[in-house]
Formats: structure tokens, sequence, C-alpha cells
């Protein structure tokens, strides 16, 4: 491969490698932070209305988290699609997907603020029936968050297979990542999909492998030594005609 196609493939991977460390930052900030003062006891309908700008921003935040799959995958398309466009298109195609079903969870985060904002209005004479309305928006809001953990989840195991496949990162990095979006996906998503509580300690794995396929790309970006477009190119030189001796 040209060296210009080498450094091209190597800033991709760069810029790529930055991305994901701040898609993995959003996705830890906002749920276990911003989030987690919502969630506690004694529950959203009581704590929402006490934190509306922190419930705010987290939206927002969402909202740039799953801007940023987006951003992966239309960064590397260029590369990826010499490889493989069908999973190419596959990883763009679930980045909208995940961003889509993020809006619609965001704006259950948002009725549950509202909805903690008319509670603290209508004061203890009314708590019964707000208490039963929490429940149903709870309930919303829980289906949707999964529906949403199940594709971006799927978005994750794609990019970790891709790079595998093609050895685009040291094949036992992205192992190690294949490893941990699955134990994600089975503990968390599916665990809570099925009515399950979730095994938050599964999912762990996974946040030290988007690190180190970060710090990786970063340092080193995508190895396209043995890519296509060397194939492409042996296989032009096989068919060039062999030059005869010339005889006098």
């Amino acid at each position: 491969m040209s060296t210009t196609a080498l450094g091209e493939a190597k800033s991709v991977g760069r810029i790529v490698g930055v991305l994901l460390l701040l898609h993995l930052g959003a996705g830890l900030v906002v749920p276990f932070i911003l989030l987690n003062a919502v969630t506690a006891s004694p529950g959203f309908l009581a704590n929402g209305a006490r934190i509306p700008n922190q419930l705010r921003v987290a939206v927002l935040l969402l909202f740039v988290g799953s801007a940023i799959a987006i951003g992966i995958s239309s960064t590397a398309w260029s590369l990826f699609r010499h490889y493989s466009s069908p999973m190419a298109l596959w990883l763009l195609a679930l980045a909208v997907v995940s961003f889509s079903l993020q809006a619609v969870d965001n704006a259950h985060i948002l009725s549950m603020l509202s909805l903690s904002q008319e509670y603290v209005k209508a004061g203890a004479e009314k708590a019964d029936s707000f208490q039963a309305l929490a429940v149903m928006v709870g309930s919303t809001r829980k289906w949707s968050h999964y529906s949403f953990l199940f594709v971006i989840g799927s978005w994750i195991f794609l990019l970790f297979g891709l790079l595998f496949r093609f050895r685009l990162v040291p094949r036992a990095l992205a192992a190690f990542g294949l490893v941990g979006s699955v134990l994600q996906i089975a503990g968390v998503t599916l665990r809570g999909l099925w009515g399950y509580p979730p095994e938050t300690r599964l999912a762990m794995p996974l946040a030290p492998a988007y690190v180190a396929l970060a710090l990786w790309l970063i340092v080193k970006g995508f190895d396209e030594q043995d890519g296509p477009l060397n194939g492409k190119r042996d296989a032009l030189r096989s068919l060039r005609p062999k030059t005869l001796p010339h005889y006098r």
C-alpha cells in the first residue's frame, strides 16, 4: 500500500480513537452520575423536580453520545467500505437507529421530569394518583432504554467484529472487545428485556476494552499493511504480460 494510503488509515484511526473515548465518557458520566441521582431512593417522582437542570444536561449529553456513534461510523466509512461495504453500511445504520432510539428515551426522561414537577406542585393529597402514573412512565422509559442498549450493544459488537475480521487492530484487542460486548448484551440488555435485574458486573470488561482500543488507535491508527488494496495491486501485477526476451 502507498505511504499516502497508510497515512490516511492512521489518520482515520486516530480520529476514531478520540471519538471512542468521548463516546465512552458520555456513556459513563450520564447514567452513573447525572441520572443516578434521579433514580436513587425515594425515586424519580420526588428527585426529578429538585435537579431539573441536571436532567436537561443529561439529555443533551445523551444526544451528543449517540451522535458520536454516527460520527465514528461516518469517519471510518472511507476505510471500512474497502473491506466490506455491507458491514460498513450496517455499522452506520445501527448508529442511526441507536440515535433515534436515544431520542425516544430522552423524551421519556423529560416526561419523568415533567411528572415530578407536577407531583411537587400537587402536594401530598394527590400523591397516590401520581404514584400510579410514575409506575407507568417509569416502565415506558425502562423498555425504551433497553431497546436502545440492545442496538448500541450490537453496534459495538459489529465494530469490534469488523476490526477482528480484517485485522485492522491486533486480533487479541478486537477479541477482548467482542467478549466485552457479548457480556454487556447478555448480562444487562437481554436480562433486562426478559424481566430480570441487570448484572452490571458483566458489563465491566467492556470499558477497559473500549479504552484499550481507543488508545491503540490514537497511537497507532488502523493497520492496513495487509489491506484489500494490497491484494488488488498484487492481482493486477499478476495479470500484466511478461516481457519476452529480445533476440537480435
